[in-house]
């Protein structure tokens, strides 16, 4: 049976199980997605979905088909800021992950109680940098050469987006669409 986590129109957030780790083993391999997402072991990935202080889930479009993963951890902190550790689309440039980043955020802020959502980001990975900027991340800060991927160091940029942000931007919008 399918835990679903959030929905929307296009897509369904729901819990990872052991079936679908090789569709995320794949996913995070694929050529597209590799050189801007760490590569973990099955076992890693097991352990991530027994750890109560992470949240592993599979992204489906409307036909029930995978097409990303998603893991935040940080859900039990005294801190309340949960890291956005993982996020792979294997469908790009039809929205799904603006679609996704945005259940996200409404999970971490209204149902997890988050204060602070925060991730790392590849300062080579334009793409995903444009798409955290429009659903209201802000750079804090880059973190230098701080990995080592073939061959080479590569810088790190923080960025996160607060609760008092993500309510005020939703203010913003529901009066730009009124």
């Amino acid at each position: 049976m399918k835990s679903i986590i959030k929905k929307s129109k296009n897509i369904i957030l729901r819990k990872t199980n052991l079936e679908d780790l090789e569709f995320v083993i794949r996913a995070e391999r694929d050529k597209e997605n590799s050189m801007y997402v760490g590569q973990w072991t099955k076992q890693q990935h097991i352990n991530a979905l027994e750890d109560e202080d992470i949240l592993h889930i599979i992204i489906e479009d409307c036909n029930n088909k995978k097409i990303g993963y998603i893991i935040i951890s940080g859900l039990k902190g005294l801190n309340r800021s949960i890291e956005f550790k993982r996020f792979v689309i294997c469908k790009k440039d039809r929205g799904f992950g603006k679609e996704a980043l945005g259940l996200i955020k409404e999970l971490a802020f209204k149902e997890l109680n988050a204060h602070r959502l925060w991730l790392d980001v590849r300062l080579k990975n334009e793409r995903a940098k444009r798409v955290y900027e429009s659903q209201g991340f802000k750079e804090e800060g880059i973190l230098r050469e701080c990995i080592f991927y073939n061959g080479e160091y590569e810088s790190l940029i923080v960025m996160s987006i607060l609760s008092s942000e993500y309510i005020f931007n939703k203010k913003v919008n529901i009066k730009e669409i009124k």
